[in-house]
């Protein structure tokens, strides 16, 4: 017996599978192939993974397939054929797809007709690979429909006028939200579910999206929580454009959430391997040569929106091998442009320890203190940006000039400590001729020779990684014993959860924002990333224990005191972890009000600095507000900050008012 199941494809062609129950493989037959490779200009498909240059009757650049500097990578257009002259490699447009993409052959064939609109009639028997096509086809379907059913309700609900107040005072129009199908979830949970159930999504299909989820994990009877409330909807899209996934913006404080929140792992979206804006980027960052990275969606769009277009961002996570790995797909480049703070240099180093080992080059864009590509762009313009990316500096440079900044290199055992580090980093490079290079800049910041660092580059290659920060304890030589690394309190305590609890490491995970925030202000932040990160089974000892295993001593010191629970929060796991998380952020803002009128008291502030001082100063206030009660204990804040019955801030407020 044969069934047809039918697909939507998104150019609005339908793509059909025949099932046969006599064949054990996919096959697609012959005319099919013939057909998608009539429909498909092979140099229009090369040349939107690389970039291509005319070479008289055909088309040249650099194969993809293995690194060279003089191109030999051919495509003629009058046999749709491409050969690399270098390696060997060669074929068709199929070839290209999946050799590029490592797909099997059927693969390939469904990318390209996809990509063609061409109908094709395949021939299979796979019951599971069937399900999980149909599955993965579902659950894409749910995100389109979702996508503009967000956006209408962004642009058309009278109930979301705050949202387009706060789009508003972004410097984002309508246009903007067009142009990137931004929307809105209700604050009502009803009003997309009886949407939901309007297009006849079942309550399964809408949790393996991750837009919902059980309201008890154990029991799938206990119904449906949808997990984003009244925040702005930016969708996510993978590589050719399809929506896999939501990032939310809270639009009003809620001191039991972050500010941002990312749809979960599901079938389609895994986090460390999508980046945003790439779908769009692809050609201009072919264009560039360079990809530009950026730390937020907000930072990607905004530099899309005034010229920038080579900008992506990650989702929720750290610059990982994976997205390497996709980057390499379009060019030999990154600029890493993080916020100048010190959260943002230790993601700009995490990143450069993921990306040159993939062959790319790294160079860090030096952004002004305080300010952001966003804020960067509104204040000055795409010609000042322009500027910025085209003095971007060597990761070296910028690692070092900044380290001498902050007195690391006083005393020759700081020095020593960096040549450490920087040999180690240098030892990630593979490609000769670009390590001596950089070993040249290195030797001149550290007034070193050049064998000094090869000797210490060995050295580094034989012996587990060591930052120039850490003490000779934490990297297991001879000295003092190590002492625990500084947790805060609240910190320690969200540590203990996120490898005690499941459902607390899965959430917790989800707020990278917020953790990312708190980095600059509380301590013990990377620490409680790397447990994230890892994602131990808590369920499981044997993981735990293993993960445990491999810390630095210092680490499993600061893990292995007893950690005390928390005034007025809750044992349960996922409960304590919001409740925790609150307090974090309350602390966060506290230190945050501290060091604002601290900087206030300084002399010498300019007439620009000191209103953005008392701007900043007013935003925490009415933060403070919302939230209403203390953070931390009396001792670990100035009196003059935070006093216990009232703050002083809010006398002054009370003093000031007619």
């Amino acid at each position: 017996m044969k069934s047809i199941f039918k697909f939507r494809l998104r150019s609005h062609h339908r793509l059909v599978i025949v099932w046969g129950a006599a064949n054990p493989v996919a096959q697609i037959p012959k005319d099919s192939v013939e057909k998608v490779l009539e429909a498909t200009d092979i140099v229009d498909l090369i040349g939107s993974y690389i970039q291509l240059k005319r070479s008289g009757s055909a088309f040249k650049a650099n194969c993809p397939f293995h690194n060279e500097k003089t191109p030999s990578f051919y495509v003629t257009p009058l046999t749709q054929r491409f050969k690399c002259h270098g390696c060997g490699v060669g074929g068709d447009a199929i070839s290209f797809v999946r050799d590029y993409e490592n797909l099997p052959f059927t693969e390939a064939v469904r990318k390209l007709a996809s990509r063609a609109g061409v109908m094709i009639i395949e021939e299979a028997s796979d019951p599971k690979a069937d399900e999980s096509r149909r599955s993965r086809g579902k659950l894409l379907d749910i995100h389109r429909e979702a996508t503009a059913f967000f956006h209408e309700q962004l642009m058309k609900n009278p109930a979301a006028q705050h949202a387009r107040d706060y789009m508003t005072s972004r410097g984002f129009g309508s246009a903007m939200a067009a142009g990137w199908a931004i929307g809105w979830m209700p604050e009502n949970p009803q009003v997309f579910l009886n949407w939901a159930r309007s297009r006849k999504f079942t309550g399964r299909e809408l949790v393996d999206s991750g837009i919902v989820k059980l309201q008890n994990d154990d029991n799938p009877r206990s119904g449906l929580y949808v997990r984003f409330q009244d925040r702005l909807m930016f969708p996510i899209r993978n590589e050719i454009g399809d929506v896999i996934a939501f990032s939310a913006r809270q639009l009003r404080e809620n001191k039991n959430s972050g500010k941002y929140i990312n749809s979960p792992e599901t079938a389609i979206f895994k986090k460390s391997r999508v980046l945003f804006g790439l779908d769009r980027a692809k050609k201009p960052i072919l264009k560039e040569k360079a990809a530009l990275l950026c730390e937020g969606q907000i930072d990607a769009i905004c530099c899309h929106q005034l010229g920038i277009e080579h900008a992506i961002a990650t989702c929720g996570t750290a610059c990982t091998r994976e997205h390497a790995r996709l980057l390499k797909r379009y060019t030999n480049n990154v600029l890493i442009c993080y916020d100048a703070d010190n959260a943002g240099l230790a993601a700009a180093e995490k990143a450069y320890r993921e990306l040159v080992p993939e062959g790319l080059a790294v160079r860090v864009v030096e952004m002004p203190a305080g300010d952001d590509p966003d804020t960067f762009l509104k204040a000055h313009g795409e010609e000042a940006f322009r500027k910025l990316l085209s003095n971007a500096k060597e990761f070296f440079d910028f690692k070092l000039e900044r380290a001498k900044a902050i007195g690391l290199f006083d005393s020759p055992a700081e020095r020593a400590l960096a040549l450490n580090d920087c040999a180690d980093l240098l030892s990630l490079i593979t490609d000769f001729a670009v390590q001596d290079n950089q070993l040249n800049i290195v030797a001149v910041h550290l007034q070193t020779s050049t064998k000094s660092l090869r000797e210490a580059i060995a050295r580094a290659k034989a012996k587990p990684k060591r930052n120039f920060t850490e003490t000779p304890a934490e990297s297991g030589e001879n000295g003092p014993p190590a002492e625990p690394t500084q947790l805060h309190r609240i910190v320690a305590f969200l540590c203990h959860l996120a490898i005690s609890s499941g459902p607390a490491q899965r959430y917790l995970a989800e707020q990278f924002e917020t953790l990312h925030e708190a980095n600059r202000w509380l301590e013990g932040i990377p620490l409680l990333e790397s447990i994230l990160g890892a994602a131990p089974d808590p369920a499981s000892n044997a993981a735990v224990n293993a993960f445990l295993g491999g810390l630095s001593e210092s680490d499993r010191l600061a893990l292995a005191h007893e950690t005390l629970n928390l005034d007025g929060v809750t044992v349960d796991g996922m409960q304590a972890a919001e409740q925790a998380l609150a307090l974090l952020s309350g602390t966060v803002l506290q230190r945050r009000d501290a060091a604002v009128k601290a900087e206030l008291k300084q002399s010498g502030l300019t007439a620009e600095r000191m209103v953005e001082l008392l701007h900043e100063a007013k935003e925490i206030s009415s933060l403070l507000r919302g939230i209403g009660q203390r953070s931390e204990f009396d001792d670990e804040l100035p009196a003059s900050t935070w006093k216990p019955k009232e703050p002083a801030w809010k006398k002054r407020d009370r003093s000031s008012k007619p």
